[in-house]
């Protein structure tokens, strides 16, 4: 048994792990800086394509959405005249808003607030839990209602799409629309275990399941309600016991998606009651250092991935296709190591990396599916975020460029609801590649990117043509918008590459001037302006 961690020691593991972090070039004296700042600009090259890809997966999709409603269609092919909520509202519109947020404050203030206001009027069918709509009956699809398929698509809306918008925006109408959704799903459900949930199965309980820990345990962090806290102890009772843990339980055990949510679920809640409750830690504590120890044997290949699917209880293959989720079951391994201190843990996510560029590129992850780069892209980044080898560098260089050639000239990218993990995923990568760093009404004219070398960030700006703005730094959103303590690595969170906190001071070098300015400075926005061609140069050291 490992002797449990202090949440100051998880605190500090944490920030030695982020610490560790660099622009991957020493800074020595005036060359180093040289080399940083070229760096820097280079970064904001491929920071600036994936940034316009993005804007035209947005403004791809708003053509084609219903006239009617303004709603986007399920998909381009077989699925035309329905929205839904797991496919369409939890995977597609909220990375169009993402988008909008980040580079069309119109299209955000407008029409992605009236998209918002629309699926609420015409999807809520159980109080405000929403139903698939159909744009050629002008009503709900299912004469019927489903009660499992409502629960379905309640929980995929959440976790997929309202959770990362509530992380990156704050309170919002979308955290309001979440939080309604939870409201009336807590007044049906408890803990789930008849779901028929679309064509995924029997799987679809424990992605149901794993859903609302992950929601609930961000939704404690940002309410403190303990009621939220209560229900997710419930559901986390039910799977860490004797009579239901995954890995002596099931046959079949998912460790891509459509199954491997439970486990980021049931972790996540147990990064919670390490804080709220470390009586239910401690009792939940040898079964879910169980359920992870029989993952790691029985659930991967000879490079550390994971199998789709395997049988827990012998050991078989069940699919013996990588998961692309690999990185999200590994979050829950990374966390559970930076809690209670499980080396073993951490070495499976280093094995992992350490053989993706020799081994993984241009690897076909979801049957020639765009979806599938993107989720080991992303999960990849949220874990080099943490651990920072070279080579996975790299591989994330090579395999972001293999995901933008799918894109169409008209912006849209399959044609299905996973375009918007395009989006998701090219905005993570330009976030690492300015990290963090925005400015103010995005122009497509104004490159600009950054170098994080130790505790100082290294930014470079230019443009073809005159302009005037505010270059705003990234702040710890984890801590400001959900109010958790630690930024512990979890599905669909935006990456925290340099933060800035508000009540701290910091050095701020322009044009060979510095400056001691307050952190809420630089997170409102510093101005600037831009000559043509310019190159300007900044410095902000902690």
């Amino acid at each position: 048994m490992h002797k449990p961690l202090s949440m100051k020691t998880f605190s500090l593991l944490l920030l030695f792990s982020l610490g560790s972090f660099s622009g991957h070039a020493q800074s020595n004296g005036t060359s180093g800086e040289k080399q940083h700042f070229q760096q820097a600009l280079t970064n904001g090259q491929a920071a600036n394509e994936a940034f316009r890809r993005s804007h035209r997966f947005l403004m791809g999709w708003l053509t084609k959405a219903d006239p009617a409603t303004g709603l986007i269609p399920r998909n381009l092919k077989e699925s035309t005249c329905i929205w839904n909520a797991w496919d369409a509202a939890a995977d597609n519109y909220p990375f169009m808003v993402m988008t909008a947020a980040m580079l069309d404050k119109p299209l955000f203030e407008g029409k992605m607030r009236e998209m918002l206001a629309a699926e609420t009027r015409l999807t809520s069918r159980i109080g405000r839990l929403p139903d698939t709509y159909s744009f050629c009956k002008k009503g709900f699809e299912n004469s019927v209602i489903d009660t499992s398929q409502v629960v379905f698509g309640s929980a995929e809306y959440m976790k997929d799409g309202l959770v990362p918008l509530t992380e990156w925006l704050g309170p919002s109408p979308w955290s309001e629309r979440m939080l309604g959704i939870l409201e009336d799903l807590d007044r049906i459900v408890d803990v789930p275990t008849q779901i028929k949930g679309n064509f995924f199965g029997n799987s679809a309980v424990v992605e149901v399941g794993g859903d609302l820990l992950q929601v609930l345990a961000r939704m404690y962090w940002l309410t403190k309600n303990p009621k939220w806290l209560a229900w997710g102890i419930q559901i986390g009772d039910y799977y860490l016991s004797d009579a239901h843990l995954p890995t002596r339980t099931l046959s079949r055990l998912r460790l891509r998606d459509h199954g491997c949510e439970i486990v980021a679920g049931l972790v996540e809640m147990y990064a919670v009651v390490h804080t709220a409750d470390p009586a239910k830690k401690k009792q939940w504590q040898p079964y879910l250092h169980e359920m992870l120890d029989v993952i790691l044997a029985k659930g991967r290949n000879e490079h550390g991935l994971f199998y789709d699917e395997v049988n827990p209880l012998t050991g078989e293959v069940v699919q013996k296709r990588i998961a692309d989720n690999f990185g999200y079951t590994l979050n829950a391994f990374y966390t559970v190591y930076l809690i209670d201190g499980v080396n073993a843990y951490r070495e499976a996510t280093l094995k992992a990396l350490g053989y993706l560029s020799a081994n993984y590129r241009n690897h076909d992850w979801e049957n020639g599916s765009a979806d599938g780069y993107a989720d080991a892209i992303e999960g990849t980044l949220n874990l080099y975020l943490r651990e920072p080898i070279p080579s996975v560098k790299d591989w994330l260089e090579s395999e972001i460029k293999v995901l933008w050639n799918f894109q169409k000239p008209d912006g849209i990218i399959e044609g299905w609801h996973g375009d918007g993990n395009f989006a998701r995923t090219s905005l993570m990568y330009a976030l690492w590649k300015t990290a963090g760093v925005s400015v103010s009404d995005w122009n497509p004219d104004v490159v600009y990117g950054a170098v994080v070398d130790n505790n100082t960030l290294y930014v470079t700006l230019t443009s073809p043509k005159a302009w005037k703005g505010t270059l705003k730094f990234g702040s710890g959103r984890h801590a400001d918008h959900l109010h958790m303590p630690v930024d512990y690595p979890r599905i669909n969170q935006f990456q925290e590459w340099f933060a800035i906190e508000a009540a701290k001071t910091y050095r701020l070098t322009v044009g060979g001037k510095t400056q001691t300015i307050k952190g809420t400075a630089l997170i409102a926005g510093y101005p600037l302006s831009l000559k043509p061609n310019e190159v300007l140069q900044l410095r902000c050291a902690r």
